[in-house]
């Protein structure tokens, strides 16, 4: 286990993705594991549930091929995205990137229609 809730967050999803599960358990998590995991829901990615008795964060797999947190944590202009999204991303409309901006986590392409850069985070395809 690291400092970066955010890293070992998604790390144990593809190990259990790797080992051929479909749900896991994170009991170490923090608001932005959960803000990058409501994006992934939205994609459609994975699903979730928060057990706030427990403490516990049941993530289920459901499409997900690769995620995986950026590091070191590139800044990225407004007019650089698309170079990270061919780094990272297998095609051109398949995944998402997550970026921390100033109005919030945003996925590239709403940084690219908002036009705003910001710090890359991690990314789900």
């Amino acid at each position: 286990m690291s400092q970066d809730v955010v890293a070992d967050g998604i790390n144990m999803i593809m190990n259990c993705k790797k080992a051929k599960k479909d749900s896991l358990e994170i009991k170490r998590y923090s608001n932005l594991l959960i803000e990058v995991l409501k994006i992934a829901k939205r994609e459609g990615y994975i699903d979730y549930s928060l057990d706030e008795k427990n403490k516990v964060l049941n993530v289920k797999i459901t499409k997900l091929n690769k995620c995986q947190a950026i590091k070191p944590r590139f800044f990225v202009k407004k007019n650089t995205i698309e170079k990270y999204v061919r780094r990272y991303l297998p095609s051109r409309n398949f995944g998402v990137i997550i970026i921390s901006t100033s109005s919030g986590l945003l996925t590239h392409q709403e940084a690219i229609e908002k036009e705003i850069g910001g710090s890359l985070i991690a990314y789900f395809y």
